[in-house]
C-alpha cells in the first residue's frame, strides 16, 4: 500500500478540529444492528455472483451477474434500467435509481467484470477460511457490488429517504478501462454531487483519495516473411527488431514505485516456427500520476521507434488511453473526513492511501463531481488465483458506508466548475 502523507496529515487535522468542536462520535445503533444482521446474507450474495464467471468480455456471465443484481434491487423499489454497452462484444450496464426527499445526489459506480477467464469460478470457487474469503474477482470488486447493494437494502428497510437520488451503476467493463461505460459514467456524473466507487479498500484499512491513470502503448514492427530454412536471408525478421525496440526502452522507466510506472504486459509474434515473423506487437502498459508524464513515456517510445536494428523493419507506436489519473485534492480530502468521522463512530480509524490502479473515480473527478474510492471491503492479491477480502472488515465497511450515504444524502459537498 501506498501512504499518502498529505492526505493523511489534511484528514487528521480537519478530524482533530471537528472532535475539537463536538462530543465524541456515537454510534448508529440501528444501522448498526441492521448490518449485523444483513451480515450473512452479504456473504450469500457474494458467493452466488462470484461464482458466476463474468470476465469483461463475457457476456452471458456479465448479464446473469446482473440478473441477480437487478432482482434484489427491485425488491427495494429501485428503478431499474438497462443502458446499452458502449463498445462491442461486452454486456448491457445496469443502472438503478433510489428517489428519496431529501437533498443530496448520490452517484455509486461497481463493476462487476473481472480478468478471469470462463470456467475459473469452476475450478476455484467461493470459499472461506482463516478469516478471509477467496475466488476469482471476490474483491475487485464483487465484494463492493454486493457492499452497495446490500448498503441499498438496509436505507430501504429503515426507512431512511434523506436523500434526492442515489444511483447505482455496475459497469460491465472496467478491467479494459471501461469502454463500454465511459460516456454513461461521465454523464452520470454530471448530475450528482458525489460518486463513490466501490473498489476493495487498501491493507490494512484505508481509503483510496489518488490513482494512476492508466494506458495501453502498443509497439508493431512490420518486417518481412521467409521460408526459415530454404531462404531465411530474404526474409526481415519483425520478431527480433521488437526485442531491439524492448531492449532499447528497458531502464528508461521504473516498473514499480510511487510514481510512473512502465512494464511489458503483451507479446505477439510470428504463425509458424518454419517462417521468418513479418509481423510483431508488444503493449506496454503505463500508469501514471499526471497526463504529462505519459505524455513523456509516448515521446520516448516513438523516439526509439525511429532507430531499428533489423534493415528494412518499420516500427510503428500507437497508445490506448483508458483512465485518467485521480487527483487528490480538497474536494476528495473533504469526502475522507467525513467517512473517518463516521468511522470514528465505531471507536475505529481509516487511513487514506493511493495506489496504480486505475477505476472510474478519475472520469467522476473529470466532470466535476467529487469522488471517493476504495469504499469495498479491505483486500488483497488482486487480478490472482489467491485473490481474498478481509471477512473481519465486512461489518464496519458496511456500517461506514451506509452511514456514508445517510450523511452525504442529508448534507451534500458542493461541486467545483467541471472541466
Amino acid at each position: 500500500m501506498i501512504g499518502s502523507k498529505r492526505a493523511a496529515a489534511a484528514g487528521f487535522l480537519a478530524l482533530a478540529a471537528w472532535s475539537g468542536a463536538h462530543a465524541a462520535p456515537r454510534r448508529d445503533d440501528r444501522v448498526f444492528t441492521a448490518v449485523q444482521s444483513h451480515r450473512a446474507a452479504v456473504l450469500d450474495l457474494l458467493k452466488e455472483i462470484v461464482d458466476i464467471d463474468s470476465g469483461t468480455g463475457d457476456v452471458a456471465g456479465g448479464t446473469a451477474v446482473e440478473a441477480v443484481l437487478a432482482a434484489r434491487l427491485k425488491a427495494i423499489d429501485a428503478d431499474v434500467r438497462i443502458e446499452p454497452a458502449e463498445a462491442p462484444g461486452l454486456p448491457d450496464n445496469l443502472v438503478a435509481v433510489l428517489h428519496g426527499t431529501g437533498k443530496g445526489k448520490i452517484l455509486i459506480v461497481a463493476h462487476i467484470d473481472t480478468v478471469f477467464p470462463p470456467r475459473t469460478a469452476a475450478g476455484r470457487p467461493f470459499s472461506m477460511a482463516d478469516g478471509r474469503a477467496h475466488g476469482p474477482g471476490v474483491g475487485d470488486e464483487k465484494a463492493g457490488v454486493v457492499s452497495a447493494v446490500t448498503a441499498l437494502t438496509i436505507l430501504h428497510d429503515l426507512g431512511f429517504k434523506n436523500f434526492a437520488t442515489i444511483t447505482l451503476l455496475i459497469d460491465d467493463s472496467e478491467e479494459r478501462g471501461s469502454p463500454g461505460s465511459t460516456k454513461l459514467i461521465e454523464a452520470l456524473a454530471v448530475q450528482h454531487d458525489v460518486e463513490f466507487n466501490m473498489e476493495p479498500g487498501d491493507p490494512p484499512d484505508a481509503l483510496t483519495v489518488w490513482r494512476k491513470g492508466s494506458a495501453a502503448v502498443r509497439i508493431v514492427v512490420k518486417g518481412r516473411a521467409a521460408h526459415a530454412g530454404m531462404a531465411p536471408q530474404d526474409g526481415r525478421n519483425a520478431a527480433a527488431e521488437l526485442v531491439h525496440q524492448l531492449s532499447a526502452l528497458e531502464g528508461a522507466f521504473p516498473h514499480f514505485g510511487p510514481g510512473t510506472t512502465v512494464n511489458l504486459t503483451l507479446m505477439k509474434a510470428g504463425e509458424r516456427s518454419n517462417i521468418i515473423p513479418e509481423a510483431a506487437e508488444a503493449t506496454l502498459n503505463v500508469r501514471y500520476r499526471k497526463t504529462e508524464d505519459f505524455d513523456a513515456v509516448l515521446a520516448k517510445v516513438e523516439a526509439s521507434a525511429k532507430t531499428t536494428l533489423v534493415p528494412d523493419t518499420t516500427v510503428t507506436v500507437a497508445h490506448d488511453p483508458a483512465f485518467p489519473p485521480l487527483t487528490e485534492n480538497a474536494q476528495i480530502d473533504a469526502l475522507a473526513v467525513r467517512a473517518q468521522a463516521i468511522y470514528g463512530e465505531l471507536g475505529k480509524t481509516v487511513g487514506l492511501s493511493g495506489n496504480g490502479g486505475a477505476s472510474e473515480s478519475a472520469l467522476a473527478m473529470s466532470v466535476g463531481t467529487p469522488a471517493l474510492d476504495g469504499l469495498g471491503f479491505v483486500g488483497g492479491d488482486f487480478h490472482t488465483d489467491h485473490e481474498w477480502i478481509d471477512l473481519e472488515s465486512v461489518t464496519p465497511r458496511l456500517y461506514l458506508f451506509t452511514r456514508l450515504l445517510m450523511d452525504i444524502g442529508a448534507a451534500p459537498p458542493a461541486k467545483s466548475a467541471g472541466r
